[in-house]
């Protein structure tokens, strides 16, 4: 399969409480769920139609291969992942409060995930593909971190956007200094960059976010969108910026909403590649993937709350 999207970066078990409002020392019981942020894209994009390949690397166990079954059932291309026997794959338990927001605690020490090198990429996907994702997980540690800067270059110099969500997990960083470097770094390479106005004010230290995004703003950059939850986007080009209007949804778990959001705004840029031309093409885009958001919000786990084009069709003609 010739995938028109990669994603690399980290898949792993989030293990999600069975009752919603709960901590994560009170949760009775926890369900496993597929997650991972470029993971949850990499489904996200396959259902809305766009073929989809990953690259990663996983352990050679039973969660690993529950990932991989995962992502074959969904139809994207496994071929770029890795099994290992070195480290086992990572484990998030993942609390959802009363408001459908999360507590973390992740399990890596090393992770498979973690050890994924240059040498490990699938040079062929990597090529052939029109746009490649990331997110800043990968920039942690040593190896991933040069294999994910590796991918960049070969898939840029084979005319792919490059595409990055930072999706900050504070607790996994050495330091907040580590964190806000990689993730200026991370977002410097990419083409397309998609942030919330909370990791705006995490880099920048400022809470206005037109200021915060003055100071990110990259010249080579054709697009920042900035994420503010149920309050919707704001996207911001070299010659126009807007923003595109929330839905109000019951949120039952946010895992993954912003991957969705994520996966809904690339699926249209690939199918309209004149998108990033007009801002009323831009708005349409954000719009749609704030829906793709909205929805995932409303069911429990990352992947498995993820629509399709057509879950998402109907929702946007009654809402």
């Amino acid at each position: 399969m010739s995938a028109k999207a990669v994603c690399l970066g980290e898949l792993l078990i989030d293990f999600v409480p069975t009752v919603t409002g709960t901590g994560l020392a009170d949760a009775p019981a926890f369900a496993k769920a597929a997650g991972g942020a470029p993971g949850n894209v990499a489904v996200g994009l396959q259902r809305l139609g766009i073929e989809t390949g990953f690259i990663g690397k996983l352990g050679d166990d039973a969660f690993g291969h529950f990932l991989v079954d995962t992502l074959k059932a969904d139809d994207v291309d496994t071929s770029g992942i890795v099994l290992t026997k070195e480290a086992l794959t990572g484990l998030a338990f993942v609390s959802l409060r009363a408001d459908g927001e999360r507590e973390f605690s992740f399990y890596r020490s090393p992770s498979a995930d973690m050890l994924l090198t240059p040498a490990d990429l699938d040079q062929d996907m990597l090529k052939g593909c029109d746009l490649f994702h990331y997110g800043t997980l990968c920039m942690i540690d040593d190896d991933p971190r040069a294999a994910t800067l590796a991918a960049i270059d070969i898939a840029r110099e084979n005319g792919a956007i490059i595409s990055c969500d930072p999706n900050l997990r504070l607790p996994l960083w050495p330091s907040a200094d580590a964190a806000r470097d990689m993730l200026r770094l991370a977002i410097t390479k990419a083409d397309v960059v998609k942030i919330s106005d909370d990791e705006v004010t995490f880099i920048t230290g400022k809470d206005d976010l037109e200021a915060g995004v003055r100071e990110l703003w990259c010249d080579h950059w054709k697009l920042m969108i900035v994420t503010s939850g149920p309050k919707g986007s704001r996207f911001f080009t070299p010659d126009f910026e807007g923003s595109a209007k929330p839905f109000k949804v019951t949120a039952v778990d946010a895992t993954g909403a912003g991957d969705g959001f994520t996966a809904g705004f690339l699926s249209r840029l690939l199918k309209d590649p004149e998108l990033l031309k007009s801002a009323k093409k831009v708005e349409a885009a954000c719009r749609f993937a704030n829906a793709v958001g909205a929805m995932t919000a409303t069911k429990r786990g990352a992947i498995a709350a993820l629509p399709t084009e057509a879950e998402v069709a109907q929702f946007l003609s009654v809402n």
